[in-house]
């Protein structure tokens, strides 16, 4: 599944859509809040389940090369994660469920 497809069927409002999404493939799912350990145990290509959404985040993100960011439970964006993920070319989504069921949603759709 692409991060475009995710974006398309999740239901997820897409707060920032990067170029080439349509082409990015998710290749799992991680789910982290810590941003010292998802930069070390992000893996390329997952769906990155967070409430974390600032620049450090983005950075985050970039850094580990994943997919796209999904801030769970309605969490915010600042404007600072928003200016960086448009310039590292991150797709950025926001859903109202909770980290788990959010998890659960994207992996639903992966393995359809």
């Amino acid at each position: 599944m692409t991060v475009n497809e995710l974006a398309e069927k999740a239901g997820f409002e897409t707060l920032n859509l990067a170029d080439g999404s349509d082409e990015r493939t998710i290749s799992g799912i991680y789910c982290c809040d810590l941003l010292s350990v998802a930069m070390s145990k992000g893996f390329p290509g997952a769906a990155w389940v967070t409430i974390m959404g600032n620049i450090n985040a983005a950075a985050v993100a970039s850094l580990t090369d994943m997919a796209c960011v999904v801030l769970a439970e309605g969490a915010a964006i600042d404007e600072m994660m928003v200016s960086k993920a448009k310039q590292q070319g991150i797709t950025v989504m926001q859903s109202p469920l909770p980290i788990f069921e959010t998890a659960m949603k994207i992996n639903g759709l992966l393995n359809a």
